[in-house]
């Protein structure tokens, strides 16, 4: 089967150092790397902990979901890993929004950047999601004409 391609280049974003990047591996590498730095920096309270555990698996998971996408085994296949993709971005957009909301990490660059990355991200998904399908549906298209319909 051919590697699926995700990467976005006209979504492109500055990493916490300021350094452009527009590969979409290259920036969920990023942003789980954001993600650890933030977790170990919530409270050590047993809600502290708890929303740190949650958050660490939501934000790190896009980064291996992605590598799966790549190496999907069929045009749905592709899409679904996608889709597991984005609701893990939501997901951590949600505990974004709690960890900001109890001001655990108040004034945080990270916390402020990654705010900012996670709904880029999801931007890229749902983006992505919507042209996989497109294009499932134009070769579907292709399939049961015979030939091309340009």
């Amino acid at each position: 089967m051919e590697k699926h391609r995700t990467s976005n280049i006209e979504h492109s974003t500055s990493n916490k150092t300021g350094a452009r990047v527009f590969d979409l591996e290259d920036r969920l590498l990023e942003f789980a790397s954001v993600v650890i730095d933030l977790s170990e920096k919530l409270p050590g309270t047993r809600a502290g902990n708890h929303v740190a555990g949650q958050f660490l698996r939501s934000g790190t998971s896009p980064y291996s979901n992605h590598g799966e996408a790549e190496s999907a085994e069929s045009p749905d296949d592709f899409i679904h890993k996608l889709k597991i993709c984005l609701k893990e971005l939501r997901e951590t957009r949600r505990w974004l929004r709690l960890i900001h909301r109890k001001q655990w990490l108040k004034d945080d660059a990270q916390l402020k950047w990654s705010a900012g990355e996670v709904e880029e991200l999801i931007r890229i998904f749902v983006a992505s999601i919507r042209t996989a399908r497109q294009n499932q549906l134009r070769g579907k298209t292709h399939a049961t004409t015979g030939g091309d319909q340009s």
